[in-house]
């Protein structure tokens, strides 16, 4: 898909919208979730493999992971002025909606049912992260060095409890390597 076939359908305010939405009714993370599931499952907007391309970077840059990966998509689908509405769609009204909710918590302190609700709302939360994460691991386990790559970062983080920054700064080279490797042998092929 191109940017032109991908934009057609849309417009600036449209893009204002789907994102003011998913900001605020996306309470406790998943966000990226929802994200993917809206513009590459639902809209077909963007490939699995843009989304997950932009996801990637929106990762690796600094300030928030969502906010970078909102960026990312509008402005694929509508170039600046694409970038900078899914960014204001993303961020103002959920930030209207936290102040006014952060009025009406100060209220309801000692209410028992207030930590009930947010832990609801944190696995649903969880439960779309975890989807995006299998949709991903399925996309990137290309061979036997992606699986083990993906492997030893479970394991370093999750079974081992080692800290991110070195598991990363070990296996995101290795991984890049393998990639630049592939990509020159794909290369060496099409010749």
């Amino acid at each position: 898909m191109t940017r032109s076939q991908e934009a057609a359908p849309l417009s600036l305010s449209a893009l204002f919208l789907i994102f003011a939405r998913i900001g605020l009714t996306s309470f406790g993370g998943g966000l990226s979730g929802w994200l993917m599931r809206e513009f590459v499952v639902q809209r077909r907007l963007m490939s699995q493999a843009d989304f997950l391309s932009g996801l990637a970077l929106s990762q690796a840059l600094p300030g928030i992971n969502v906010v970078n990966l909102s960026i990312w998509i509008g402005y694929r689908l509508l170039a600046g002025p694409g970038a900078l509405v899914a960014t204001l769609g993303m961020v103002l009204p959920p930030l209207l909606l936290a102040i006014l909710m952060l009025i009406g918590l100060e209220q309801l302190t000692g209410s028992t049912l207030v930590p009930q609700v947010m832990a609801g709302i944190a696995a649903a939360a969880i439960g779309l992260s975890l989807e995006m994460g299998v949709r991903s691991a399925r996309s990137a386990a290309t061979g036997i060095v992606p699986i083990a790559i993906m492997l030893a970062v479970f394991v370093g983080i999750f079974v081992m409890e080692w800290s991110l920054i070195p598991v990363i700064l070990i296996c995101a080279p290795l991984s890049v390597w393998y990639a630049w490797l592939q990509l020159g042998d794909s290369s060496v092929e099409q010749s």
